[in-house]
């Protein structure tokens, strides 16, 4: 077995956090896979992982390998397909993440027509909340929202996604449509969304007449970590949120929700894409991370 596979099995381990569901993803023995890695500890002279029955995980030496083993597996793929008619498709896996509200709003919907241009890619799409660690669970990129202050990755600011507060009409039926803030400390309730139970909630956030934005707490008997979930939760009258304005689109448009209080909307989202900090991104990560900002910035305003 050649050093540049024995790089590739090391890759695909470290992705996938196990020797048997890599071995199961490049079709070979679990067997094979194990040796080409004890092979490649041998050459390097370091331990690249740490096993243990129930997981394998990467020591320091092995992540810092594993970035710059991308980083040559990649030049190594451009380099071999630089002088084939076909090179202009793109091919080989992409990794890339984002909330399930925005993927299934915005990504999905789009997705067949680029892959129909370039059949030999594959997309692995992570959807939900949850804040991943790019490199050490092999993230080619994620779309994020919020600040982003993290230096071992590029942040490449998209824009802002405008944020709508809304209710269901059968929640407005009995506790009223808000216009004031007073109104909302009379009786209303939000649905409490958390990246993390054991967090505090927010509260309704809303603009200072000179400049910025405060928060008003509310008392809410639901509380959600994922944005679907937060959405399900106004459709079913639980309370008032205040959500990105792609995800509840076709719920205002078809008056199963309801937009209140226009005219203090929450501050807008900023949107950002992020991918590792590294020498070479291949030309299939770039040009995926190109595609994700066209289609995300018909729903975006321009960053400020």
């Amino acid at each position: 077995m050649d050093w540049l596979t024995q790089y590739r099995i090391f890759a695909r381990v470290a992705e996938l956090g196990g020797f048997t569901r890599a071995a199961d993803s490049l079709g070979l023995p679990k067997a094979s896979v194990s040796a080409a890695v004890r092979r490649l500890e041998a050459a390097l002279g370091a331990q690249l992982f740490l096993r243990t029955p129930r997981r394998v995980r990467l020591t320091a030496d092995g992540a810092a390998f594993l970035e710059r083993c991308r980083d040559f597996l990649g030049e190594a793929e451009e380099l071999h397909t630089m002088f084939r008619r076909e090179a202009r498709q793109l091919g080989g896996r992409v990794r890339i993440g984002m909330s399930a509200g925005m993927a299934r709003h915005l990504v999905l919907p789009r997705l067949g027509a680029f892959l129909e241009a370039h059949p030999g890619l594959q997309i692995e799409l992570g959807a939900s909340e949850r804040r991943v660690d790019l490199v050490r669970e092999g993230y080619d990129c994620v779309v994020r929202t919020g600040e982003v202050a993290d230096p071992s990755l590029v942040a490449r600011r998209l824009g802002v996604v405008p944020v709508v507060s809304c209710a269901s009409p059968a929640y407005l039926a009995r506790h009223g449509v808000p216009r004031t803030l007073e109104d909302l400390r009379r009786g209303h309730r939000l649905v409490q969304f958390t990246v993390a139970f054991g967090h505090r909630p927010e509260g309704f956030e809303y603009p200072l007449p000179g400049g910025g934005h405060a928060t008003l707490e509310l008392p809410g008997a639901v509380t959600v970590d994922g944005g679907e979930a937060y959405v399900g939760a106004a459709l079913a009258g639980l309370g008032l949120i205040q959500v990105p304005r792609f995800a509840v689109r076709e719920a205002l448009a078809d008056g199963r929700l309801v937009e209140v209080l226009p005219e203090l909307p929450a501050a807008p989202m900023p949107v950002s894409l992020l991918y590792p900090l590294q020498r070479h991104t291949p030309r299939r990560v770039r040009e995926v991370m190109d595609w994700l900002a066209g289609v995300l910035a018909e729903h975006l305003d321009p960053p400020r």
